[in-house]
């Protein structure tokens, strides 16, 4: 159950940075245009990314040995940095995201748009191979309970914000809601990263 709920934690703390995929995301919901199409295309990548670093972390790090401390430290420090970033824009205001006109649009096009802004994205593999992939080597006898809770964490963010937009748009119309978002997240990310380092003896 611990590596279920780091798992997850791990996942949604990442997924709700703000970032190209999710405000495609949530403008496709705001806009009722193919959203299941979307969130579909967007959990199953997170699951089979997630499943890589997961899933080959061991064989990885036994290959080279220092690739555990790498993992593990640059992890701390891509979450620390985020979690900076996170603080930064609560402070600035700046991570507030507004809704795209009402643009009609065809499956193939939104399908095409949406893999590009989730495929082309190098914080993707960071963040899902990577990053979660470091943190379930903590759990190496917990592994598919920690890919269950990461992904599930996954298609749950997904899933809510894609069809959970049109109900959250009165919310995020005000300044403040973003604020508290961004220091929910990177309080989150920090409180990760420490949880990293103690477990490592640093």
């Amino acid at each position: 159950m611990n590596a279920f709920l780091v798992g997850f934690g791990v996942s949604i703390s990442l997924i709700l940075a703000i970032g190209a995929q999710n405000a495609f995301v949530l403008r496709q919901g705001l806009q009722r245009q193919h959203v299941a199409l979307v969130v579909t295309i967007c959990a199953l990548t997170d699951a089979l990314l997630i499943g890589v670093g997961v899933f080959s972390i061991g064989w990885m790090t036994s290959e080279a040995a220092w690739l555990g401390d790498a993992l593990l430290y640059g992890g701390a420090a891509f979450l620390i940095f985020y979690g900076a970033k996170s603080f930064h824009s609560a402070w600035t205001g700046s991570g507030a995201l507004k809704a795209a006109g009402e643009v009609v649009q065809s499956w193939q096009t939104a399908a095409l748009t949406c893999i590009a802004v989730t495929w082309l994205n190098p914080h993707m593999y960071l963040d899902t191979v990577v990053l979660v992939g470091s943190v379930s080597a903590q759990y190496p006898d917990a592994k598919l309970t920690f890919w269950l809770g990461a992904v599930l964490a996954s298609f749950t963010f997904f899933v809510s914000l894609g069809f959970g937009a049109r109900l959250l748009a009165p919310v995020f119309a005000t300044r403040r809601a973003w604020i508290v978002l961004d220091i929910f997240v990177g309080a989150l990310m920090w409180a990760i990263a420490a949880k990293l380092l103690l477990s490592s003896g640093a």
